[in-house]
Order: C-alpha cells, then structure tokens, then sequence
C-alpha cells in the first residue's frame, strides 16, 4: 500500500536523519507500520524550537511544502502565492497513493481537504486532533474543514476520526481517542487520602492557552480558605518566569513548584500520587494531560472544552451521553465500553467559580474515591496497544475489495 500523509506538522532533517516533534512520531510510526511506500507533503522548515526524535521508518519520500502562515502582511502574501504550486503537489501525490491520511486541522489540511473532492475515490482517513465541538468559536479555516469533512457529498470514501461524541454526525464521522500508556502498565489505582492534604498537578504548556496563571490563582485560593494543597507544574512555556515572580510574592515557594520540561517517567510518578490534575485550557482537541491523569487515578479538574464533558461523564447542553452498553466488550473504532453515569471529574464551567466548586467536591471524600476509581476505570481502556490495533483495522477495513455488483 502506498501511504500518503499531508500535515501542518513539519518534518525536519538532523544529522542525516528525518525527525519531528516526539509525540507526532510516536503515532505516525504506527500508521507507517502498515504500509509499503509512504510519502509525507509536509513544511521541513521551523522556526521554534522543538522536542524532536527520529521516525523509525527512513525511508520516506519528503515532498516540502511552505508553511502557509497569515499572521502579517508579508506572510500572507507569500503563503498565497504559493498555493497553486502546493496545489499542483498535492494533486499529484495524491493520485499516485493508494490511501490518503489527512491531518488537521491546519492551512494546508484545509488546501487538501479541498484538493480531495477531485478523488472521490481514493480511500482516506482524515485525524482532526482539535475541538470537533460544532458549537465552538473557532477560526474559519476550522470552520471550514469541519463542514467539508462532514459532508459526505464532497467527502466520500472517508473516515474522520474525531474526540468525542457530538450531535447529528454524519457517516464520515467516528469517534476516535489517542493513549500515551501500554496495557501492560495498567495497575490498581493507588489508595489515596481523599480527607488532605492534597497533592495536584498542571502538566503542559506555560503558555496563555492553558492557562497556568488561573491555576496558580486556584490554589492560592484554595490555600486562603484553608485547604491544604500544594501544587507541581511540569513543563515550560513564556509564563514560566512570571509564575516563579508570583509565588515568591505570595510567600508559596513551599507549596508550589515549577520543574520544567522532564522525562515522562517523572510526570508519571506525579500523577500516581497526586489527588488533582489542573487544566483550566481555552481550547484542546483531546487534552492528554486529563487522559494521563485519569489512568491513574488523579481527579482532573479541567474546563468545559471540547471533548472534556464526554471524558469526564458529564452530560451538557451541546450533547448527552450514550446511554449505557456495558454487555458490549467494545466499539467500533477503538471506543470503549460505556461506563455507568459516575462522575469522572470535575468539570469548570466558570473559571471564576471553580474555587468553589472544588472546594464543595473536597467536603465528600467518597464521592472522590468513586471519581478516582472511575476516571482510571475509563481512561485505562485506551491504550497504545488499543490504539495500534484499531489503527491496522481501520487501514485493512479501508481497503478491503469491495463486493462485485449484481
């Protein structure tokens, strides 16, 4: 099978050897696995620093392709220039694949969204790795990749894989997850004290959209009501240093700790004895810092984005839960059994009133050792060796033969 694979995300060339960001790599060698040939339409400039390794398959054909950026004048006009010849590659490459894997969303996700309306025929897979929610305030390029995706007369031979569930999907539409851990690291969930003192986490970016400056204001005001909590950020970002001034001002260097960017073994160890994981985000597609957390066992506390309610089982105004189906061991594409309707978390619908929501969930420790236990209980269902499987069965299932017509 010949794989073609078009996304924002670059590819780059260090000492002889093509590399990208870590966790991108660590998917795409799953989806490389599968396939004879495969081709990358992809930017192989950067202009950030990024935490980079190796793909294991060397042998990729690269064809570069420019960011298409519009953040100023210059950018802009350059990136438009450029879209007939991007235009030109993508429609060449993509009647030389024999399955076609989208990534979005992003600039160029969207040229070939566009660009596969020409081949209908082509079997695609399309992973949209942000807010499927179609209520969403989103730019219109986003916008605009979630209605051509959605529709299946400009979209066939199509399967979107999208977080969580929303209403009035169409067929190209299946619910999909992504995991970080094995099957063999499933382990019991650790007895924690749910009567303090408590023990949280913020894992991700220092950067505006995770909002890491709320969480600080959280728990210092969980702190000024007397709760004892102490609070670990891993990770780094341009709020780094303004945190660290704000802390020492508060007089909390005792309780709360920056560590930066460290091995994932150690953000591991921190969510096996912490109570709480903060994400108060703006925006997310699936937040891996909530799915990490609930594996072992620490209650998120995370804001009402994206697919975060159907993670945490609770219901809202944009969708219901499904209904119960536990006799079924799994279902199609990778989705678990549907768990009973216990809380899994707690869910910040007002950032402003989230100090008071957490502290009310702190007054009933046993409803937290039922949300501890049911976070794990749901999270462990979706692991890497999950994921791997139902990457092969949706890559096998696309290109079955189809049966002759009579």
């Amino acid at each position: 099978m010949k794989l073609l694979i078009i996304s924002d995300a670059p590819i780059l060339f260090e000492s002889k050897e093509k590399v990208a960001y870590a966790p991108y790599v660590k998917e795409m060698n799953m989806w490389m696995k599968y396939a004879d040939s495969i081709t990358y339409v992809c930017p192989t400039r950067y202009q950030r620093s990024l935490l980079t390794t190796a793909l294991d398959r060397q042998d990729v054909e690269i064809k570069s392709v420019k960011r298409l950026e519009f953040h100023s004048l210059f950018s802009a006009i350059s990136s438009f220039f450029s879209i007939p010849y991007q235009f030109t590659v993508l429609c060449f490459a993509f009647a030389k694949a024999d399955h076609i894997h989208l990534r979005c969303p992003g600039n160029l996700a969207l040229l070939a969204v566009m660009v596969q309306i020409l081949f209908p025929s082509k079997r695609k897979t399309v992973k949209y790795a942000g807010n499927f929610d179609p209520q969403a305030p989103q730019p219109m390029a986003y916008r605009w990749q979630k209605k051509l995706l959605s529709n299946t007369f400009l979209t066939k031979n199509t399967k979107v894989l999208v977080y969580g569930e929303w209403p009035n999907p169409t067929k190209n539409i299946q619910t999909f997850f992504t995991a970080t851990y094995s099957r063999n690291q499933i382990q019991p969930v650790a007895n924690k004290n749910w009567k303090g003192p408590y023990k949280a986490v913020f894992v991700g970016t220092l950067g505006a959209n995770k909002r890491p400056l709320e969480v600080f204001e959280l728990v210092k005001e969980l702190r000024a009501n007397g709760i004892a909590i102490s609070l670990d950020y891993y990770g780094d970002g341009p709020l780094k240093a303004v945190i660290e001034n704000l802390v020492k001002a508060a007089g909390l260097e005792d309780h709360i700790s920056l560590h930066g960017n460290v091995e994932n073994s150690i953000v591991t160890q921190a969510y096996q004895k912490a109570h709480f994981s903060f994400l108060l985000s703006k925006s997310e597609g699936w937040p891996k810092a909530v799915a990490e957390a609930m594996f072992w066992g620490c209650i998120p506390v995370a804001s009402k984005i994206s697919c975060v309610p159907w993670m945490l089982g609770i219901p809202t105004s944009h969708f219901q839960l499904p209904t119960s189906n536990a006799d079924k061991e799994t279902h199609p594409l990778g989705l678990g059994k549907c768990m009973d309707n216990t809380q899994r978390g707690i869910l910040i619908n007002d950032i402003a009133q989230a100090g008071t929501l957490v502290v009310a969930c702190l007054k009933q420790p046993e409803l937290l050792e039922q949300m501890s236990r049911a976070a794990a209980a749901w999270s462990q269902q979706y692991t890497l060796d999950d994921f791997e499987r139902e990457i092969a069965l949706l890559l096998k299932e696309m290109h079955l033969p189809k049966a002759p017509k009579r």
